[in-house]
């Protein structure tokens, strides 16, 4: 995605001429777009039924998620328990809904702090360049250098498990995704002639990053955020399933697949439900990370 602009432009033409000032211009209403958006309304509609179970959980469910009866143990779905119940006889339909409330929560704690850090870091240094972007660039290649469970693993047990542990993990290391998107963009725009046309006309550092630069390159910041979320919720269920993520009674999907693993051969539901509940958010923001390319023609 490039900014469209010449020497010639003085600076108050630079506000709405990159792409996606192009397409918004050009295509009708933003929300019309949307809906002739096929990724865009099926992710959409998928992630929203995820959301609203989560926001909803209270109301949804039917037990006390962290309620045991040992005595109703590995029952099978039934009137009484939709989609049965755990070997500890907790009930399953109950603890996937407040399950998407602890992991979407985290994933969403997880990437905002990183998103935020990662564009202001990488922006500044594709538009400022020198030292300062040569030590952004080395201390972004450090940590790519090392494989992204290593370095999560590592802070995991040096924070502690549980959520801090996850959150404070996930966002040392997910910065550097948007800060290295954001730099080449940025970098590329701040070469331009436009831009050397805007500064000519006396505007400042500071403006031209916040109303030309930054609307040009920041929804290819999103698209990746979307995508983002899907990565930080597995790594999340990942991190549970091994133990070292949410601990318990708190629900959780990865905790809800560990726990079941060693039923599987009899009682397969009790991995396989959360694991399909995985599956289906990471579908839905997939395709709503998609459909927001789509939307805006992002390159």
């Amino acid at each position: 995605m490039t900014a469209i602009g010449s020497t010639q432009q003085g600076p108050g033409a630079q506000a709405g001429t990159g792409a996606a000032g192009e397409v918004a211009r050009g295509a009708g209403p933003l929300w019309r777009r949307m809906a002739r958006t096929p990724a865009f309304v099926a992710g959409a509609v998928i992630t929203a039924t995820v959301v609203l179970a989560a926001l909803l959980a209270p109301v949804l469910a039917t037990h006390d998620p962290a309620a045991q009866n040992l005595l109703g143990g590995l029952q099978a779905p039934s009137g009484e328990h939709w989609l049965g119940t755990d070997q500890l006889g907790r009930d399953i339909y109950s603890r996937l809904l407040y399950a998407a409330r602890t992991d979407l929560r985290i994933a969403g704690l997880a990437v905002i702090i990183p998103f935020i850090v990662g564009v202001l870091v990488g922006t500044t240094s594709g538009y400022v360049g020198g030292a300062y972007d040569w030590v952004v660039s080395r201390v972004v290649d450090t940590v790519v250098a090392f494989p992204f469970y290593v370095i999560v693993v590592a802070v995991v047990f040096a924070v502690g498990a549980g959520e801090q542990g996850i959150s404070v993990a996930l966002a040392l290391v997910g910065w550097v995704t948007y800060a290295r998107v954001l730099r080449a963009t940025t970098a590329v725009h701040a070469s331009s002639g436009w831009v050397a046309a805007a500064r000519g006309g006396g505007l400042s550092h500071a403006r031209i990053l916040v109303r030309h630069i930054l609307p040009n390159t920041l929804t290819q910041a999103i698209v990746l955020l979307m995508n983002d979320i899907v990565f930080v919720i597995v790594a999340v269920v990942t991190l549970s399933y091994l133990g070292l993520g949410v601990q318990p009674p708190t629900a959780d999907w990865g905790t809800m697949i560990s726990d079941g693993q060693a039923f599987v051969a009899t009682k397969w539901w009790l991995s396989v439900i959360p694991g399909a509940a995985v599956v289906w958010t990471g579908i839905g923001l997939s395709l709503l990370g998609d459909g927001i390319g789509d939307v805006w023609r992002v390159e």
